[in-house]
Order: C-alpha cells, then sequence, then structure tokens
C-alpha cells in the first residue's frame, strides 16, 4: 500500500482521486470505483501497489502492437481492479470478481524486481495490462522510470480512460499504447459501467500528440457494435487522427456476463476490413482469426512483415523501420 500520487484532498476528510475521468469522490474508509484506490484517514492510498499478479512473457503482437517492436517480448504485469465494468471482460475475475483480501494475499514485487526480471529474462520491455493500468498507475510510473534507465520500452493495454493529468505525466516513460476504442455512446453506458466515449477518443488524440505509439484496437460485437455505420464510425475516427496509426478489428468469444451473446462472423470482420479501407488507413489488422495479419508497404504494397499466428517474420524491413523494396519509411520502430 502507498498514498496515490494523483488526487486532492476535499472537505470532511473526502478525498478526490484524478487517475481517471471518472474522478471518484471518495468518502473516508471507502474506494473508488476501481475498488483499489481507498481514503484511508483523509488520504488516497493504492491499495495494489507493489501487488503484481503476473511476470508473464508475451510477444509484444499479443498485446497488440504490430508496429511497434515486432517480434519482441515484453513482461506483461498486472494488479486486481479496473475503472470500467465491462459485461464481456476476458479478466473479470481479476477486474470485477475480488476482495480486498485478495489483494492482501499477493507476494510484494517491487517496480526494481520487475525490472530485474525483465532482464534477467532478455526480455525487451514492460506491458502494463490485462486490467486498467491506469488503477495501479502510481506503481506502473515507478517501474517505468526505472525500466527506461535500463532501456526498456514501456506499453500501456488500455481502455483510455486516464485523465489528462494522468497522461501528461505517463507520457514522459511511455513508448507505446493499444487503446480500445469499444464502439458508441450508448455501448460504453450500457456495456462499460456507464463510461463516456468522448474521454477516450480525446485520450487517442492526446498520446499521439506527445509522440507515444498508439495503436487502436476495436472488439465488434453482434448485436452491439456492429452495424456498418458504428463500424465506420470508428475507423473515420482514427484516419482523422492519423491515417498510420494501426487499426485491429477483433472477433468476439463470449465471456463473463455475455455468455449468450454469439461469436462474430468471419463476414463482419472482413467488411470492417473493407470499411476501414475506404478512410485510407495503411495498417488494418484482423485480431482472433487468421486473417489480414501482415504488414503491407503502403507505398508498394508489398509485405514487409509476415506473421502467422505469433511467429513473425521480418521480410522487408530494415533497421530504421522502412521498406526494403522502396525505401518507403513505415514508422515501425525496431530498436
Amino acid at each position: 500500500m502507498k498514498e496515490a500520487r494523483f488526487y486532492k484532498k476535499l472537505p470532511n476528510g473526502i478525498v478526490q482521486c484524478t487517475a481517471c475521468n471518472r474522478f471518484c469522490s471518495i468518502q473516508p474508509n471507502k474506494t473508488g470505483f476501481c475498488r483499489v484506490r481507498k481514503n484511508i484517514d483523509g488520504k488516497l492510498y493504492s491499495l495494489v501497489y507493489n501487488k503484481t499478479l503476473t511476470l508473464t512473457a508475451d510477444p509484444i503482437e499479443k498485446k497488440p502492437l504490430y508496429n511497434f517492436m515486432p517480434g519482441t517480448y515484453c513482461n506483461s504485469i498486472s494488479t486486481y481492479g479496473c475503472n470500467f465494468t465491462c459485461l464481456f471482460c476476458q479478466n473479470y475475475d481479476i477486474s470485477q470478481e475480488f476482495i480486498e483480501r485478495d489483494i492482501e494475499g499477493v507476494p510484494k514485487t517491487t517496480p526494481e524486481q520487475i525490472v530485474q526480471n525483465t532482464i534477467e529474462r532478455g526480455l525487451s520491455g514492460i506491458a502494463y495490462t490485462y486490467v486498467e493500468p491506469t488503477v495501479f498507475i502510481e506503481y506502473a510510473i515507478d517501474t517505468m522510470k526505472l525500466a527506461h534507465k535500463e532501456k526498456l520500452y514501456n506499453v500501456w493495454v488500455s481502455n483510455g480512460y486516464a485523465s489528462e493529468q494522468a497522461i501528461n505525466e505517463l507520457a514522459r516513460y511511455l513508448d507505446a499504447a493499444n487503446i480500445d476504442l469499444k464502439g458508441d455512446a450508448k455501448f460504453y453506458k450500457e456495456l462499460c459501467g456507464n463510461a463516456n466515449v468522448e474521454f477516450v477518443k480525446k485520450t487517442i488524440k492526446l498520446l499521439h500528440r506527445k509522440g507515444v505509439h498508439v495503436e487502436v484496437t476495436n472488439l465488434i460485437i453482434p448485436g452491439h457494435n456492429d452495424s456498418e455505420q458504428q463500424i465506420k464510425d470508428v475507423a473515420s475516427f482514427v484516419a482523422t487522427v492519423d491515417r498510420n496509426i494501426p487499426l485491429h478489428f477483433s472477433r468476439f468469444f463470449p465471456h463473463y456476463k455475455m455468455l449468450d451473446t454469439p461469436i462474430t462472423p468471419l463476414e463482419t470482420l472482413r467488411k470492417a476490413y473493407r470499411f476501414a479501407k475506404q478512410f485510407g488507413l495503411n495498417y488494418i489488422y484482423l485480431g482472433n482469426i487468421a486473417e489480414a495479419q501482415h504488414t503491407y508497404c503502403p507505398n508498394c504494397k508489398n509485405v514487409v512483415i509476415a506473421r502467422e499466428g505469433y511467429e513473425i517474420t521480418m521480410l522487408a524491413l530494415d533497421e530504421k523501420g522502412a521498406c526494403k523494396y522502396c525505401g518507403y519509411n513505415l514508422g515501425i520502430k525496431t530498436k
């Protein structure tokens, strides 16, 4: 447990968390929406500091990040908690269905130990993932600072709901982020715990403007965000920010409280790919299926990175991230 960095004190012992856009006002001895940031005697504490649940070696492509350090592996860390309550969450056991006693039972792992573990295993960076990393932002930032000193990269897998204050601090140490753009306003209100999609869009713009490598994922769920207009709205938004931002359309499989929702039809994903092409996006990928995995040069149209699952073949990408066929700069970080 450690005193939080992102909060302010209010009258009568109340505190306001400023880590995410919920800006929870928290009464004494209560937690915020995420349930891992607690008001103790008029101060806000992170209950999950030094409490990573995982030190898992993952391919960077699993995050998914396809245009950042392809073929490398990262150390994935996570804690309990989330600032969304998505009905389709894949990691609901650690994001939703936990109690404070579960947190207390997690062994201590310091930022120094995370970084040392990453180095000893020969991994290239650290991913803050599995649940929304904003809820353990103090733990993440302290780890990120040390990681950069050791020339390790930091990547953030996020719902994009961090506050602007938090993003301004994060961006100093963050190399790449995959942000979920889940759907429209109705989708966020009904399926994600009354969240606001406009904050997510703002985060994508802000991170991109600050020079963080950004990729966007849209999980397509039948009957909820799979209409032609909804898909086109996602693609159109990404294109207005930057046509070089990779957009991943992922296939839904039933999870958590949406077990009766069908699997996304393959044709829906293929249509999403075609729609995104209409908006001029240069990098479009399909997730959870074995299609549209390769990276093509936008200029000469040749395959520069081939993928079969998590097997990566660097066919025509030089050390500066340019196409070996035509010299076009793809903007892919390789070292």
